[in-house]
């Protein structure tokens, strides 16, 4: 990818870390990547997302083989992604506060609004570890499998996209269907009263109306180096 191309999606990804610390989905912990080309992915800095700086510069960490010096040891859960999933353009390791609550009694949200509808395939991967070497990566990967989101019990979450900011999308989507799963677990007599029908999900995964572009909007509002929304989506 020529340098200028690879700069632009460099300044995708930290505009993207900033957004999650911002709206709380990280806090010291997380990172987040956009995929170069079939070997090769650039990820945030190895420091707490909201710190990252206007111009600072990501690394390119290659799909297979060994990271390199300073690159934190779960982006090896990007690698599996990207390796099994051609679709995938960007990646999410987030925390995000509702998300672990629940996955801490091994509970994932559930489709009962139109926003959980977009993440209404996501899994539980049912291990606390932090993911540290590539055969533990490996399997949250296949956990995870063309979903867009995997949930880590009691260790937050993974979610996937086309692009970074799609990916950032799923992760504020999935926390948001925690709260409403949370908030519905406080009055239901059973986990299954008002979840989406598979057809009710279908019908309100509708991205027209610029609803993915205006919720990158709203997590990137103030941020100096976000590009217009109607860029990132072309």
């Amino acid at each position: 990818m020529p340098a200028p191309d690879l700069r632009r999606l460099d300044l995708r990804v930290r505009v993207v870390a900033r957004a999650l610390a911002r709206h709380g989905l990280v806090q010291a912990w997380g990172h987040c990547s956009a995929r170069i080309d079939p070997q090769r992915f650039v990820v945030c800095t190895a420091r707490p997302m909201g710190t990252l700086r206007c111009g600072e510069a990501g690394t390119v960490v290659e799909v297979a083989g060994p990271l390199r010096d300073g690159v934190l040891g779960e982006v090896r859960i990007h690698q599996q992604i990207y390796a099994r999933r051609p679709d995938v353009g960007g990646v999410c390791r987030v925390m995000p506060p509702a998300t672990v609550a629940l996955s801490s009694l091994r509970i994932v949200p559930r489709p009962r609004h139109g926003v959980g509808a977009f993440v209404a395939s996501c899994a539980l991967w049912d291990d606390v570890r932090l993911l540290r070497d590539d055969a533990l990566a490996a399997e949250l990967a296949c956990c995870m499998g063309d979903a867009n989101a995997v949930v880590m019990r009691a260790n937050g979450a993974v979610t996937s996209g086309a692009s970074v900011e799609l990916a950032m999308a799923y992760a504020w989507c999935l926390e948001d269907a925690a709260r409403v799963e949370h908030a519905a677990r406080t009055i239901a007599r059973d986990g299954e009263q008002g979840l989406l029908a598979p057809d009710e999900v279908r019908a309100r995964q509708v991205t027209s109306g610029r609803v993915f572009e205006r919720l990158y909007e709203f997590m990137t509002d103030g941020d100096t180096e976000a590009l217009p929304a109607d860029e990132v989506f072309a």
